[in-house]
C-alpha cells in the first residue's frame, strides 16, 4: 500500500466518531495518541522510550511519584500489545489511565505529546474499532514510506477538509518546498518558525539538510546531533497543534524545542539570534482590537501578521546572511501608519530582494491574497534595500482549489528568475522590479508588481476609475451641504415656533 492509501484508510475511521460528535481536527488529536502507541511498537523504540523517557524506570520516583504512590512497574505496563489485547470498558479505561499517566509520569517529547490529553470518545465500542483498524492496516508499507510521511499526509487531509477548520495553520507543500529550496538551510544553522503550526516548515528544512548531506553521514557526530536537537525549532499558540507538531518532528527524527507559548507576548523575546525564517505566520487583528504586548517593538501595533513580521526581521542574527522567506497578506504591502513604518524599518534593516505574489485559493478562506516576502539581515540597520523584485504568481493565473491544486511547475520560471546570476536578463512580463526611489515616491508601499489582467481587457472604454471616484467624492460632498442647509432651514422654522 502506498502512503496516500494508507492515509485514506486512517481518514476514513472519522466516520467511526461521527456518533460520538467528534470534529475533524478532534479525530486528528485522538489518532495522534493512538498512532504514538502503534508506531513505537512498529519501529522497535517503545523500550527505548520507556528506558530514556520513563522516569520510574532504574531511578529513583520522584517526590510527586511517591505522593501518588505511583509503581514503577505501573507506569511501563502500558503499551500497544497491551492495548489491543482489551476490550469494552476495560480497553476504556486502560486508555484513559494511558493518557494520564503518560501525560503526568513521562519526560520529554512522551509527556509533551500527552501533556493535559484527554480522549473525546464517549462509546468504548468506537474506540475498540479505531485501534482494531490501526492494528490491521499495512504497517510494513507505512514504514517503507515512511512513517513520518504517513502522519504528514493526515495533517494535509486534514487541512484540505473545510469543516476541519485546519487549513488556518497548515500551508500547501508545494508552497512550503519552493520557500525552502530558494532559502537553502545549511548545516550548523539555526532555523526557526515562530508560528509553526504542526512544524511542516522545519521538516522541509530538516529534510533540504539531509538531503544534501547523505542523510547527515557527511557530518561529523557532532554535527549530526546538532541537526537533530538543536537546528530545527518552533513556537505555537494554540495547545492541539503543538500537540501535533511533536508528533510530526518525532516521527521525522527532530528533537529541537518546540515552544508552546505566544510568539508576540514577551515570552517570544527568548526566540532570536537565527539563521533562517521560515513562516507563515496567522492573519488578522489581536482580539478586541488590542496592541501587543511586546515591549521590545519600535511599532507595536493590533495587527498581527505586521507584528509577525517585526519579530521576524529582528530575530535573525544581524550578520549579513541571516535570512527569511515569510508568507504574508496583500494588507502588510500597503498598510498606513505603522505598516509604512514596519515596511520601512524591515527595507532598513534587511535587504527585502524579492517579493513573490500568490495566487488566490492556494489556503485561508477564498479571495484572501497573500505574498511570500524573502529578505536578508543586513550587518548596519539603515539603507539595505537597494532595490526589489516582484513575481506576479497571480494575475491571469487559473483559479486554484480543492480540485485544482497548485503545483511544483507552477512555480519553475519564478525560481528560474530568482536564482538568476543576472536578474535584469531575465525576459518574463511577470518578473519586475522597483528602486528603493521609487518605492518612497509612492508613500513606501509594495503593492506593485502586478501585470495587466486580460479579464478587463474588454472593459477599456469605461471611464478612468479616478476620475469616476473624484466625481463620485463632489457628488456626495454636494448633497451633504444640501442636507445641511436642509437641517439649518429646520432649525430655524423650529425656532419661529
Amino acid at each position: 500500500m502506498t502512503t496516500q492509501q494508507i492515509v485514506a484508510k486512517l481518514w476514513n475511521l472519522c466516520n467511526v466518531l461521527r456518533d460520538d460528535g467528534i470534529t475533524y481536527h478532534q479525530y486528528v488529536t485522538e489518532l495522534t495518541y493512538i498512532l504514538f502507541l502503534k508506531m513505537a511498537n512498529e519501529t522497535g523504540v517503545e523500550s527505548k522510550f520507556s528506558d530514556g523517557i520513563v522516569l520510574a524506570k532504574g531511578d529513583n520516583l520522584t517526590h510527586e511519584q511517591e505522593a501518588q504512590n505511583i509503581d514503577k512497574k505501573v507506569i511501563l505496563s502500558y503499551s500497544w500489545d497491551i492495548l489491543v489485547k482489551k476490550s469494552g470498558i476495560e480497553l476504556y479505561q486502560y486508555y484513559k489511565d494511558l493518557l494520564r499517566l503518560f501525560g503526568s509520569y513521562c519526560i520529554g517529547r512522551v509527556r509533551e505529546i500527552y501533556q493535559d490529553a484527554k480522549t473525546d470518545i464517549r462509546k468504548p465500542g468506537n474506540l475498540e474499532s479505531i485501534i482494531t483498524a490501526i492494528n490491521e492496516l499495512d504497517w510494513f508499507s507505512a514504514r517503507e514510506e515512511g512513517l513520518g510521511n504517513l502522519y504528514e499526509g493526515l495533517l494535509e487531509k486534514n487541512a484540505n477538509e473545510k469543516k476541519s477548520g485546519a487549513g488556518q495553520y497548515f500551508t500547501p507543500r508545494v508552497l512550503i518546498d519552493v520557500m525552502t529550496r530558494m532559502m537553502k538551510p545549511q548545516p550548523g544553522e539555526r532555523c526557526n518558525d515562530p508560528a509553526c503550526g504542526t512544524f511542516g516548515f522545519m521538516i522541509a528544512a530538516s529534510q533540504y539538510v539531509r538531503d544534501n548531506t547523505d542523510d547527515f553521514y557527511d557530518l561529523s557526530a557532532d554535527e549530526a546531533k546538532f541537526e537533530r536537537e538543536e537546528a530545527f525549532t518552533g513556537c505555537e499558540l494554540v495547545p492541539d497543534t503543538h500537540r501535533l507538531a511533536l508528533m510530526n518532528a518525532m516521527l521525522h527524527d527532530i528533537d529541537g524545542e518546540i515552544f508552546l507559548g505566544d510568539t508576540l507576548s514577551s515570552f517570544g523575546k527568548q526566540m532570536h539570534d537565527f539563521d533562517l525564517v521560515l513562516t507563515n505566520p496567522p492573519f488578522g487583528t489581536k482580539k478586541g482590537g488590542e496592541r501587543t504586548n511586546r515591549d521590545d517593538f519600535t511599532f507595536p501595533t493590533s495587527n498581527k501578521q505586521l507584528n509577525f513580521l517585526q519579530h521576524i526581521y529582528r530575530s535573525l542574527k544581524a550578520d549579513g546572511k541571516a535570512r527569511a522567506a515569510v508568507v504574508l497578506p496583500d494588507n502588510v504591502l500597503f498598510a498606513d501608519g505603522d505598516g509604512e513604518k514596519i515596511r520601512c524599518d524591515l527595507m532598513d534593516k534587511c535587504n527585502l530582494h524579492t517579493i513573490l505574489r500568490l495566487p488566490t485559493g492556494i489556503f485561508y478562506a477564498h479571495g484572501v491574497k497573500t505574498n511570500v516576502l524573502f529578505f536578508t539581515r543586513g550587518k548596519t540597520d539603515k539603507g539595505n534595500t537597494k532595490e526589489v523584485w516582484f513575481y506576479d504568481l497571480r494575475t491571469n493565473m487559473p483559479s486554484f482549489g480543492k480540485t485544482n491544486s497548485l503545483k511544483k511547475e507552477h512555480f519553475v520560471d519564478f525560481e528560474k528568475a530568482y536564482e538568476a546570476a543576472d536578474r535584469s536578463a531575465i525576459k518574463d512580463e511577470r518578473w519586475s522590479v522597483f528602486t528603493r526611489e521609487q518605492i518612497a515616491e509612492k508613500g513606501n508601499s509594495l503593492d506593485l508588481g502586478l501585470i495587466r489582467d486580460d479579464s478587463i481587457l474588454e472593459y477599456e472604454e469605461l471611464p478612468d476609475p479616478i476620475e469616476s471616484a473624484e466625481e463620485a467624492a463632489s457628488d456626495l460632498e454636494e448633497a451633504v451641504d444640501l442636507l445641511k442647509s436642509v437641517i439649518n432651514e429646520l432649525k430655524a422654522l423650529e425656532k419661529l415656533r
